[in-house]
């Protein structure tokens, strides 16, 4: 099942959108940057983050971090600001994407930073200084091009990758969602 269609078939409407791009093209920064603009309109958002190296979340010498060195396939920490889940592969194989949307709670916006390679709707960050090349031209699931250099051309819309709040604006237009008077959208 595509990600496109993986919460329509399950009864729900959230509308998943990608922020890609090459490491070190801004995407986290553009990230925290649009949840509080989006917030700000009146949507629920939640995120995924795709990392490509082992990352820890825990600190050594907790205890839930020795539960997880001591060979527990999962540790769920809890207290009564948060809770989270940690699921420890083990040998198996990355959990693709589409099973982790189906982890999460339903929202308005979920924005999902990474997973350059997966077909569903993206906006590439792309800064010329970087030295990459964008992605655009050879991706056919990227709807817009988020980026400093306005003179750009290609064949999706380009959007000022320092205004937030015309990237926020695109996202809700492309969705075509309109904020509740209960402060979500739907």
């Amino acid at each position: 099942m595509k990600v496109r269609d993986l919460w329509k078939s399950r009864g729900s409407i959230m509308n998943i959108i990608g922020i890609s791009g090459w490491s070190g093209n801004g995407k986290t920064t553009l990230l925290v940057r649009l949840i509080p603009a989006l917030i700000a309109r009146g949507y629920r958002v939640s995120t995924i983050k795709h990392a490509h190296h082992k990352f820890d979340i825990d600190t050594p010498g907790k205890d839930s971090f020795r539960h997880r060195e001591a060979g527990a396939m999962e540790v769920l920490i809890s207290s009564s600001s948060r809770w989270a889940l940690m699921h420890e592969n083990r040998d198996g194989p990355e959990t693709s994407l589409e099973e982790l949307i189906a982890k999460m709670a339903p929202v308005d916006i979920l924005l999902v930073e990474g997973f350059k390679s997966e077909d569903f709707p993206k906006i590439e960050v792309w800064r010329p200084e970087s030295g990459t090349e964008p992605r655009v031209a050879s991706d056919s699931s990227i709807i817009a091009l988020a980026t400093p250099d306005l003179s750009f051309k290609a064949h999706v819309p380009i959007l000022d990758l320092n205004d937030e709040n015309s990237i926020a604006e695109f996202i809700i237009q492309y969705f075509k969602l309109e904020a509740t008077v209960h402060g979500t959208a739907g």
